[in-house]
């Protein structure tokens, strides 16, 4: 049996179609809103099935992957997250990188060797690369309206993967996958496509637009803290706003909290585009994770928010 576990996002989605376009194959598919990352979970397989893990943290699924490492299920792993110590096992083959500025989607274009760059352009800027993105997109001969094309799809796919639950989305992230999938290029998905891709569009800057009436709740020349309602919009735009924000102001951190009713808030977080570094540390003492330009906090409680406060505007002095 083989099983795609996936992030629910532009990079996961991304990625796991470049590879599957290069080799293809039926799979079974784990994946779910972009925060539900302990995927390996809900993975059960036996000696001689293999499963692609892609996009999600090595370390947050550790306990899982080791035991079906132990069952003999052989594992391609390939992520730029925080991993821990990647263990040395005949089963496992790993492709992790953690610079800031590369993706998974980026990293799966280096593996075969280029075959479907116009996808790892859309996952880069998905995952708010816009430089890395624009530099890969040297090697191809669009236009600038392409280009921009890429960065729209790519947004929108990162977009429509921002929600507690499936419910919160336009389109369950299997069901996104399963339209694009069979395009050599999203470009060619665009124009074929394109009423779906304006869905996804529409949506997306119908919420942006409510979120841009937001008013600060903390700001200085270095951070910048927004809270949002607990409402299904503002859960599904809070991390592309957050991009959208660290776009527009890159000297500055920003993070973008939403109440999530049980007292607390969801919280996006961004390092500014000028030192993507740090905002992992800063949630890993709250309980959350990600990488150092973007992570997240799925429970932030409300009498924590000044001590989060605080200690975002330490982090980026």
């Amino acid at each position: 049996m083989n099983i795609d576990v996936f992030n629910g996002d532009a990079d996961g989605i991304c990625s796991l179609i470049q590879l599957r376009l290069a080799y293809p194959l039926e799979s079974r598919l784990v994946t779910g809103v972009k925060r539900d990352i302990g995927l390996l979970n809900r993975v059960v397989a036996t000696r001689g099935d293999d499963v692609v893990v892609l996009d999600v943290s090595l370390d947050r699924n550790r306990a899982r992957m080791l035991e079906l490492l132990a069952e003999g299920v052989r594992i391609f792993y390939m992520d730029h997250h925080y991993s821990g110590e990647i263990p040395g096992n005949p089963y496992l083959t790993a492709w992790i990188d953690t610079d800031a500025n590369v993706c998974t989607s980026l990293l799966m274009d280096r593996y075969l060797g280029s075959r479907y760059t116009a996808w790892a352009i859309a996952g880069a800027f998905g995952d708010n690369l816009r430089g890395a993105a624009c530099e890969l997109a040297k090697q191809l001969n669009i236009s600038a309206r392409e280009l921009h094309d890429l960065e729209q799809l790519g947004i929108c796919v990162n977009y429509n993967g921002y929600g507690n639950d499936i419910s919160d989305l336009h389109m369950a992230p299997d069901l996104l996958y399963q339209e694009l999938k069979n395009y050599c290029s999203p470009l060619t998905f665009i124009s074929e496509k394109f009423e779906l891709y304006r869905q996804l569009c529409d949506g997306y800057f119908s919420d942006l637009n409510l979120a841009n009436d937001a008013d600060v709740e903390y700001v200085t020349s270095k951070v910048a803290v927004y809270v949002l309602p607990n409402e299904k919009w503002a859960r599904r735009v809070s991390g592309v706003w957050a991009n959208a924000l660290t776009n527009q102001y890159p000297d500055r951190a920003h993070a973008v909290l939403t109440l999530n009713g049980v007292g607390g808030y969801q919280v996006s977080l961004r390092a500014p585009l000028v030192n993507k570094w740090g905002a992992d540390l800063v949630c890993a003492q709250f309980g959350g994770g990600g990488r150092k330009a973007a992570a997240g906090i799925d429970n932030l409680p409300e009498n924590e928010l000044k001590r989060f406060v605080d200690v975002m505007v330490n982090q980026f002095l």
